[in-house]
């Protein structure tokens, strides 16, 4: 099992930038695919970018690629995601998510099995 915190939201100009990271406790860190979604209000969550246990490989939903940017240090228990030349319907809340038996590509169609809290982000106009 793994326990996600995730941390670096927070109040944005449109074509700002933010990093948002996740920690991870757990010994196993390195064995689990890894991934990032957002809930704007009123809306269903929705997949933002995924990579693999190795950090190798990596998959971004259509409408953040070239923008975002996902990561991780296994050494550190952490993956971040960079965010850049943010809009304002990126607000939302951001959530890490992982699983081991899921490659790091189900993540877009299947629901990961641990999930962080959570953190707001909010870009203004």
């Amino acid at each position: 099992q793994v326990q996600l915190v995730e941390s670096g939201g927070g109040l944005v100009q449109a074509g700002g930038s933010l990093r948002l990271s996740c920690a991870a406790s757990g010994r196993t860190f390195s064995s689990y695919a890894m991934g990032w979604f957002r809930q704007a209000p009123g809306k269903e969550r929705e997949f933002v970018a995924s990579i693999s246990w190795s950090g190798s490989s990596t998959y971004y939903a259509d409408f953040v690629k070239g923008r975002f940017t996902i990561s991780r240090d296994n050494a550190k228990n952490t993956v971040h995601l960079q965010m850049n030349s943010l809009k304002p319907e990126d607000t939302a809340v951001y959530y890490c998510a992982a699983d081991y038996s899921l490659d790091w590509r189900d993540f877009a169609i299947v629901t990961p099995r641990y999930w962080g809290q959570g953190t707001q982000v909010t870009v203004s106009s």
